[in-house]
């Protein structure tokens, strides 16, 4: 296990070696922590919705622990709102995610007003790792990391692209993936001290390298740590019940929540029609968009 742990930690510091940035989007989590430790000079931007989110308190602590240059941007509840339809139009999506891309988009926007042109992110990490906690129930998470490795995408290089940002992305450099793929799936999702942990043997790889509360902290999505997750709500009280299960009962599309047909609205003005499958392409369920074969997920809903 230990020989495991000290390659995948030369592997990834030769990542961010080849794959230097002047900048991280920095949330404090176990993933960009990393990240910082290996490249301590990079700025660090974090990402928070004001009063709310617990992310700050790790990137703060660990940033002073670093003597990191670190930035941390406020974002106000209708600042948030109102950019909604500008990442509806860069990311082409209604993904009910988009409070996840909010934090991305404020973090380059950031990064765009400062002139930083080449920015890292932790892009990756629980994809290789078994991060997610609903990793914890596939069957065959083998072949499930070995398929996702091939089909990674990222909605920070379309709001990179945006803002003519590159994206640097260390975990799902060439080497570090081929490493991560060999790896035993119990030494990614392992029990330890009582509790099952996801991505293991990357928290004992840095283990002596970043303070215990860092290592064995546990996965907040982004829209949670940064506290975008309030704009759910909020959100969801924009639309009336009366027009929600009108447009349950009249459009194609099936709507999880009021937040989504919200979202669908705004990619109906700023976006357009749904492109449907075209020959070669499976049909989403849920909107009737074109999905490759071979991909997990629909892009559009």
């Amino acid at each position: 296990m230990q020989n495991i742990a000290d390659e995948l930690k030369k592997k990834l510091a030769g990542s961010v070696q080849r794959n230097r940035a002047c900048a991280l989007l920095f949330s404090g989590g176990l993933d960009t922590s990393i990240l910082a430790a290996l490249n301590p000079r990079a700025k660090a931007i974090s990402v928070s919705l004001k009063s709310f989110g617990e992310d700050i308190h790790y990137a703060k602590s660990l940033a002073a622990d670093l003597n990191l240059k670190h930035l941390h941007r406020t974002v106000e509840i209708e600042e948030s709102v109102e950019a909604i339809p500008q990442v509806i139009k860069i990311l082409q999506t209604f993904d009910p995610a988009i409070p996840n891309d909010l934090v991305v988009y404020f973090g380059l926007k950031q990064a765009k007003e400062l002139g930083i042109d080449k920015i890292a992110t932790g892009d990756g990490s629980d994809e290789l790792f078994g991060g997610y906690s609903f990793m914890k129930e596939i069957d065959d998470l083998e072949s499930y990391i070995k398929r996702i490795s091939k089909l990674m995408t990222f909605s920070s290089n379309d709001i990179g692209n945006f803002f003519g940002i590159k994206i640097i992305q260390p975990f799902i450099d060439k080497e570090v993936v081929d490493l991560a793929i060999k790896i035993p799936i119990d030494l990614k999702i392992r029990k330890d001290n009582g509790k099952t942990w996801g991505k293991w043997i990357l928290r004992k790889a840095f283990e002596d390298t970043l303070p215990k509360k860092v290592i064995w902290q546990k996965k907040r999505p982004l829209e949670y740590g940064s506290g975008m997750t309030r704009l759910r709500k909020i959100i969801n009280s924009k639309v009336s019940d009366s027009e929600f299960e009108k447009a349950r009962r009249t459009l194609a599309v099936k709507f999880i929540s009021k937040e989504h047909f919200y979202y669908y609205k705004i990619y109906k003005r700023m976006v357009g029609e749904i492109p449907l499958a075209k020959k070669g392409e499976n049909s989403c369920p849920g909107c009737g968009a074109g999905i490759k074969r071979g991909s997990f997920h629909c892009k559009i809903c």
